[in-house]
């Protein structure tokens, strides 16, 4: 533990140290991430499935505000889809706007989980989402994530049906493909019962989480994930897609050691030296429970270094000359010249 302890101090002192250079380097790979797994996922429009327009696309997001992370990804999203469909391109637009101002009102700051929930969704991890919100924001962070959420559903059903939507035809048709999205989106069962899911999810891990009981954390997120697993288990048995079960046990599985990970750099406390403080004013008793932080300093590591001068100095001091081991034994110098 102690080892553990001194990675994670060393780490903070690390990104305190060098965090004006962290940050930038940190929402490049974001942006770049989101933005290839953009291109593989939809990439219809060719002209932007360029590695050196996602790299500088993806520089000019890291020195920007969070916001305009979210900005580019929705252009693209919005390019996509029009060069596949224009039916696509105008719902995928009126969404992404509908979002944006969503996100705007309610969670202004929170970009990253709008971005790290498709992320989620594609290494199978999307049960982490709503139990990180919980733990380490409020309620109305989970709004950006509903809203990634949103947006993987929605591309998903544009891939799945891309054959029929790429087919140019008369303008009549155009209609019905409006028609056909917005049934498919509206009609997604399995979107509605994780966004379900979600919200209650974080609802209950941040009551958890504020509690004033032991281990807090740790029973916030063992409650938030068995929520998920039960809900979803009944909620993909009830809707007919029970092959889900299995992903669902090893993504809840995984995400569990996800978020114990966040708990031991955002929240470990050492509850065996927990006190209880009792005092008072002229209107109020106060109880105050005291639990200390888990904290070890790093040990500043030091080179002795090892010369032979000391050895040198002595050997010298132990040297004798000849002409005073002579003057000791009273010899003339001229006499055994």
């Amino acid at each position: 533990m102690t080892v553990l302890l001194e990675f994670k101090e060393g780490i903070r002192s690390f990104y305190g140290k060098y965090e004006i250079y962290l940050l930038p380097v940190v929402k490049f790979l974001l942006a770049f991430l989101s933005f290839i797994l953009i291109n593989r996922k939809i990439g219809y429009m060719e002209r932007l499935d360029s590695l050196p327009l996602l790299l500088i696309l993806a520089l000019v997001c890291s020195i920007l505000p969070a916001g305009a992370m979210l900005l580019a990804a929705g252009m693209l999203l919005t390019l996509h889809c029009y060069a596949l469909s224009m039916p696509a391109g105008v719902i995928m637009l009126v969404l992404f706007v509908v979002m944006y101002l969503l996100y705007f009102r309610f969670a202004p700051g929170n970009a990253y989980y709008a971005l790290l929930a498709p992320i989620a969704y594609v290494l199978g991890i999307p049960y982490v989402m709503p139990a990180a919100n919980g733990l380490l924001q409020q309620p109305v962070s989970v709004i950006p994530t509903i809203c990634g959420v949103v947006t993987y559903y929605f591309l998903d059903g544009i891939t799945a049906n891309e054959a029929s939507l790429g087919v140019t035809g008369e303008e009549g048709e155009l209609l019905s493909k409006f028609q056909g999205i917005i049934k498919q989106f509206i009609g997604n069962r399995e979107m509605y019962l994780t966004i379900g899911v979600f919200i209650v999810t974080v609802l209950v891990v941040y009551v958890i989480r504020r509690m004033s009981i032991d281990y807090a954390w740790t029973v916030a997120i063992i409650a938030g994930m068995l929520l998920q697993y039960v809900a979803f288990f009944a909620g993909y048995l009830q809707i007919g897609m029970s092959s889900m079960t299995m992903r669902l046990t090893a993504g809840c599985g995984i995400s569990v050691v996800v978020l114990l990970v966040l708990q031991f750099f955002f929240f470990n406390l050492d509850y065996t030296r927990t006190e209880r403080v009792q005092f008072e004013d002229d209107e109020y008793y106060y109880y105050v429970k005291a639990v200390p932080k888990r904290y070890v300093s790093v040990r500043a590591k030091s080179l002795k270094k090892i010369s032979d001068n000391g050895r040198s100095q002595r050997a010298a001091k132990e040297a004798v000359t000849r002409e005073e081991l002579m003057e000791d034994m009273e010899i003339d110098m001229d006499d055994e010249e």
